[in-house]
């Protein structure tokens, strides 16, 4: 298990176990004939957490790569989309209990399964390493802001809160 101390204030676990999807940060894992998928920890902190999550299509759909499943509603609003082709199932308690993604991301949090169309190694194994996806996360405000100071650490971030306290509402 690889462990970020301090990413946006906040110490995060990524299990080298998994296979990940940068862009969105999903994790996935194989179990049977299916690949499961849920947010990495680090996905959770940028997120800020998921308030709302709902399913776009219906379990036993079809999806392909970049098929929008899941809306979700986080500090902003987000579409989930799935990286791989194949049917798919949703996790239904964590649309009725949003609160479990972020209480066990690696566990009961997990969002949607895919039987792969494909070779399931194959699908598998076209998800990133752990390893490329820690290296992605230093791109990040997680690890370019490690204690998560408000205002993050862009000028114009800086400008805009600094200015928020200038201002008379």
């Amino acid at each position: 298990m690889a462990v970020l101390e301090k990413f946006l204030g906040n110490r995060v676990e990524i299990p080298e176990k998994m296979r990940y999807q940068i862009k969105q940060g999903l994790w996935a894992q194989k179990k049977d004939v299916n690949i499961v998928f849920g947010l990495a920890q680090p996905a959770l902190v940028l997120m800020g957490g998921i308030k709302d999550i709902e399913a776009l299509v219906n379990d036993g759909t079809i999806v392909n790569p970049g098929d929008s499943v899941l809306f979700a509603i986080t500090k902003k609003i987000l579409y989930i989309d799935v990286p791989l082709c194949g049917s798919i199932t949703f996790n239904k308690s964590v649309q009725e209990n949003p609160k479990q993604i972020g209480e066990s991301p690696y566990g009961d949090g997990w969002l949607f399964m895919i039987q792969p169309q494909e070779d399931i190694d194959t699908s598998y194994l076209s998800l990133t390493s752990p390893k490329k996806y820690i290296q992605s996360l230093s791109k990040t405000d997680g690890l370019k802001n490690p204690l998560g100071l408000k205002g993050g650490v862009s000028g114009m971030c800086k400008a805009v809160y600094s200015g928020i306290g200038d201002q008379r509402l």
